[in-house]
């Protein structure tokens, strides 16, 4: 091997990431989901409850040797005050994206392209009282950046999170994250003692028992959300919603909010209701 080779050799396997950001910290909160903090750009804005596309670059191409990113659209699931973004994930074996993601550890790079999008934002929102945050899985994701947004709190009289998972495991994360924002220092200096007792956290398992089993969609059918929380129902004069979930689970809340009489939203036009269908979690 000439001198010339193994550098050529050497500077290939150090690819330089487009638009790198370095991992800070890595949470494994089970055999399938993880939660993972990164350095966020100095020029990056963002409303809370926009997404981005983040990832790694792909295997070598065999033919070419070339590499291409692998991106996808992640919920930034810190609040937009944060000095990190934080993001929650799944794990998939056989992912082209996860089966990768799942391994980086702190001080690892990620590709982020810094250019956040969504639905899931105040300006798509009528203002309400009360706001319904309907999730199932990583769907929780763009959740975990509103509860901790102040302007959630000042907008609206109360917060449901709802977060619907198979075990009791998944259920993990939002647990957490609903402690550790009823326990914030800096929001409650923000906001003023007592500001969380506005929030709700309303989790429930299909598979592994609990103490409230049922699908979130059932559960809401039949009245026992309602009757659990002391809420007549749904009304268009009163309720606003926000839906990040799988594909079926977002269009069964969607027929529940538009059967109560609420219309979905968008940044352009405002209404009662807003579903994320950029990706499902």
């Amino acid at each position: 091997m000439t001198e010339q080779t193994a550098v050529q050799e050497q500077s290939a396997s150090k690819v330089v990431l487009p638009d790198a950001q370095t991992v800070t910290s890595v949470k494994h909160w089970n055999d399938r989901l993880f939660s993972f903090r990164v350095s966020r750009p100095a020029s990056l804005r963002f409303r809370s409850g926009e997404f981005v596309m983040i990832g790694l670059m792909g295997d070598p191409d065999p033919k070419t040797g070339k590499q291409k990113p692998l991106l996808r659209a992640y919920s930034i699931a810190s609040p937009a005050w944060d000095e990190e973004l934080e993001f929650y994930s799944i794990k998939v074996q056989d992912g082209p994206l996860t089966s990768k993601l799942q391994h980086i550890q702190p001080g690892d790079q990620i590709i982020l392209r810094p250019k956040p999008v969504g639905t899931l934002v105040h300006d798509a929102l009528l203002p309400g009282k009360r706001l319904w945050l309907f999730a199932t899985g990583t769907g929780i994701a763009p959740f975990a950046s509103l509860i901790r947004e102040p302007q959630t709190y000042e907008d609206f009289d109360q917060i449901i999170l709802t977060h619907t998972c198979r075990e009791v495991s998944e259920l993990q994360y939002g647990k957490e994250l609903v402690e550790s924002v009823r326990t914030d220092e800096l929001l409650n200096e923000l906001m003023g003692e007592g500001f969380a007792d506005k929030l709700v956290y309303y989790p429930t398992t299909t598979r592994e028992e609990s103490p409230k089993m049922g699908r979130i969609t059932d559960l809401l059918k039949d009245g026992t959300v309602f009757r659990d929380l002391g809420i007549e129902g749904l009304s268009p004069e009163t309720d606003r919603g926000m839906v990040c979930g799988s594909l079926p689970f977002n269009k069964d809340i969607m027929e529940i909010l538009e059967g109560a009489g609420l219309r979905e939203g968008a940044n352009s036009e405002p209404a009662e209701f807003v579903v994320e269908k950029a990706f499902v979690g």
